[in-house]
């Protein structure tokens, strides 16, 4: 697999709190030059980058980030607000404490009204695999399957660890033949990458392979 393949799944993300305007512009310009799959960044500059990007790049955002914790309410209204404002893609947290307490109904309840809010978008679903049993991670499988969410994946990056070989082996032995697996946090290298999208990723979140690529094209 090229580089330039890999690149075409990865979403570049930049979710860090002190991002500027300057940070994200240049992203979106890098993103557009790899041809990478979307860029990911914060709410609250989705309409900017919508404006600056005429249509060259697909805008992914967060929703209910990083801690998942927020109520069901403020992630519907996010998720709307954001695909008014451009986004093309979603990734939401899941209530992480509301899994580990089994309330399965409130977690898929969750994602339905997200999928229902989002229709016509992708939507990913992330689960924070590091903070997981693997019988939690196979009911996360179940669940997304059930909800018909486009993606379920690994990790916000903003927790104890990111993605990892087994959890995307896993995450693809389990969920549904419709639902895609995305790896994300920790992804450090090209190799790494492939070896992601071997086990069955289709998308990766991360701006290392990005940064590798400048650094070789000597920018």
């Amino acid at each position: 697999m090229t580089n330039e393949e890999i690149l075409a799944r990865v979403d570049h993300t930049l979710l860090k709190p002190d991002a500027t305007w300057e940070d994200i512009r240049t992203l979106c310009d890098d993103a557009v030059y790899y041809k990478t799959a979307s860029v990911c960044i914060p709410p609250c500059f989705v309409k900017r980058a919508k404006d600056y990007l005429r249509g060259k790049m697909r805008i992914c955002t967060v929703i209910g980030f990083p801690s998942g914790n927020t109520t069901t309410a403020v992630k519907v209204f996010e998720a709307k607000e954001a695909i008014e404002n451009g986004a093309d893609e979603v990734d939401m947290v899941i209530n992480i404490g509301a899994l580990k307490a089994k309330n399965y109904d409130y977690v898929k309840n969750e994602i339905d009204q997200l999928r229902k809010v989002s229709e016509g978008h992708i939507l990913k679903v992330i689960i924070e695999t590091c903070l997981l049993s693997d019988d939690e991670k196979k009911k996360m499988c179940e669940i997304v399957t059930q909800s018909g969410a486009d993606y379920i994946k690994t990790s916000t990056g903003f927790s104890t660890g990111g993605a990892t070989f087994e959890d995307v082996k896993l995450l693809r032995t389990y969920v549904g033949a419709g639902v895609k697996v995305k790896a994300s946090g920790g992804i450090k290298s090209f190799q790494d990458a492939e070896t992601f999208i071997e086990l069955g990723a289709d998308r990766l979140g991360t701006s290392r392979l990005v940064g590798i690529s400048k650094q070789v094209r000597g920018k």
